[in-house]
């Protein structure tokens, strides 16, 4: 389990700083070496622990061009920082997000601004003295906003330097998981989940731009827990959903928002009846927020996410189930259960076709849309799987040219769990022969083979729509192993994220690491700064957020 004691954390994220002569820096996969880059973390000076650790997410958030506002830029306010957040914003002067004037421009979020609410609490700003210039957000950068004890920190994912650019903390309760949508109409493209069950939507940019000591701009739904007061595991944006959002609670409810609306209408639901069966109740009034509440599950929603297209969103649960529903039509399509305990994280693939699960089995599987059914696992993790994710930037050696994709790399990550920790990355390949042949049954004192006949019956239909499958035994679906196992960490990790130049790692403490695709290092070596500049322009914004849960141990 993670130390508990503000001391012992610091002790740990100083370890940190040093890599550890047992960590290698670099990792070898077929097509060459994987190099760590450099490392982003957090000023544990800065970190309370009043309400509990909570699990570290990271989300990745790139922020488009915007035109510099004509105002003048209004004078930044005084507040306190520490040295080593002082020196931190020194030597963000001329960093790579944004070449325009430098200045702070004032909040222009038109949402319902929250002011002297303890519940959203202090700012720690990455400022300096009235005479030090300070980077204007008005350009496009992409940076990582990750989670760490009671703050919010935000980082400049294309600048080497390792203390973030800005960070809120919280005065009454931990945040535990957030969300970025780029194509945010209204500014408001952030989401923050908290412990309390409370959950606020902001400008990222905004923030950025401010130096006060206050969360500007906020808008605030369910309020002390007015509607539901267990805690959020995960929040996501629809996609395309015009500002719709939906938030996972830990007593198997979802819910959906729509930000366009007051968070504070009245929203009443009738009492869930079966814990153990899905329903959808909806709102009474039309000025109602949240909208509509989805009863998942008994127990904990430890993971959502929605597929690209926004048509379908899975959950993963304390259950030990994976849940896909059609989302517009507001049913079940399909689902199944993992062989032992919970499952923590899950991801889809970009076309749609597969999705990725992890948990305490310490398996990976893989599940068909079109089988309805799991079509590989894979093994090599020594404890819980804590996050998941493809890698919609490899390309397929074989596939080029041909426009169907024959096979897919994906990633997990590994944590705490009943036989220790796991503090590894395995990168794995997903060739599309080796699960459309299904597993002959094991004959006697024989082992399983490949086989276009004598299938069995897990392979005889695709699995009827609308129900929760079994477990099936594991000598009927294909066993695939991993390409690349490697140890990034020193802490157990809560999940990983690919880009286009890169592969982020992140640990349960909230140290992230970044490592270099092949090639590239060397290519940018000259600029650095630039390294990640392209990392989410060539394709859509798909897994821009670290996949995994919020879950307690």
């Amino acid at each position: 389990m993670m130390n508990s004691a503000n001391g012992m954390m610091s002790a740990s994220s100083s370890s940190a700083t040093t890599q550890s002569p047992a960590l290698k820096t670099y990792f070898k996969t077929p097509e060459g070496r994987y190099k760590l880059h450099y490392e982003k973390t957090h000023p544990s000076g800065l970190l309370h622990y009043a309400h509990g650790k909570t699990v570290t997410q990271v989300t990745l958030a790139h922020l488009k061009d915007k035109q510099a506002p004509s105002t003048p830029p209004a004078p930044p306010s005084s507040f306190s920082a520490t040295s080593g957040v002082r020196s931190a914003a020194a030597r963000l002067l001329g960093g790579s997000n944004g070449s325009r004037a430098l200045s702070f421009v004032g909040g222009n979020g038109g949402s319902k601004s929250i002011s002297g609410n303890g519940r959203v609490g202090s700012l720690g700003s990455s400022s300096s003295s009235n005479s030090m210039a300070t980077t204007n957000f008005d350009g496009k950068g992409t940076y990582l906003v990750f989670n760490v004890g009671d703050a919010i920190f935000i980082s400049d994912l294309n600048s080497q330097d390792k203390d973030p650019i800005k960070s809120i903390h919280f005065s009454n309760s931990n945040p535990v998981c957030h969300a970025f949508d780029q194509d945010a109409r209204d500014g408001h493209d952030l989401l923050i989940g908290l412990n309390s069950g409370d959950v606020y939507s902001v400008s990222l940019r905004q923030q950025l731009q401010d130096v006060g000591k206050k969360l500007v701009g906020a808008q605030h739904y369910n309020k002390d827990g007015s509607v539901n007061n267990s805690r959020c595991t995960s929040v996501a944006w629809v996609p395309g959903g015009d500002g719709s959002f939906v938030v996972a609670h830990a007593d198997g409810n979802l819910y959906v928002y729509e930000k366009s609306k007051d968070g504070a209408g009245d929203s009443s639901f009738p009492v869930v009846r079966d814990q153990m069966q899905f329903s959808v109740a909806h709102a009474r009034y039309s000025k109602s927020n949240p909208v509509a509440r989805w009863h998942i599950c008994q127990g904990s929603i430890n993971s959502i996410a929605f597929s690209t297209d926004g048509a379908y969103l899975a959950t993963v649960g304390r259950d030990g189930y994976l849940r896909i529903f059609d989302y517009s039509k507001e049913h079940l399509v399909c689902g199944g259960k993992s062989y032992y305990g919970a499952l923590l994280c899950c991801a889809w693939s970009m076309d749609g076709k597969y999705i990725l699960t992890g948990g305490e089995d310490d398996l990976v599987q893989v599940w068909s849309m079109e089988d309805r059914k799991v079509v590989a696992w894979g093994e090599g993790h020594n404890s819980w799987v804590s996050g998941v994710a493809f890698d919609s930037y490899w390309s397929s050696p074989n596939s080029e040219g041909t426009g169907e994709t024959i096979m897919y790399r994906f990633g997990s990550v590994g944590q705490l769990g009943m036989c220790g920790q796991d503090t590894q990355l395995l990168l794995w390949d997903l060739e599309m022969d080796e699960i459309v042949v299904p597993l002959r049954r094991c004959p006697p004192g024989g082992s399983p083979t490949y086989s276009t006949g004598s299938q069995s019956s897990h392979w005889d239909n695709a699995s009827p729509v609308g129900t929760l499958q079994p477990a099936p035994s594991m000598r009927d679906v294909p066993k695939i192993s991993s390409l690349v196992a490697h140890r990034v960490h020193n802490e157990p990790l809560s999940g990983l994220i690919f880009t286009q130049e890169s592969v982020l790692t992140v640990s349960r403490e909230g140290h992230i690491k970044i490592w270099m695709r092949p090639g590239v290092g060397e290519s940018q070596s000259n600029n650095p700064e630039t390294a990640l500049s392209t990392s989410m322009k060539e394709k859509p914004l798909f897994a821009n957020k670290i996949v995994s849960s919020s879950y307690k141990l």
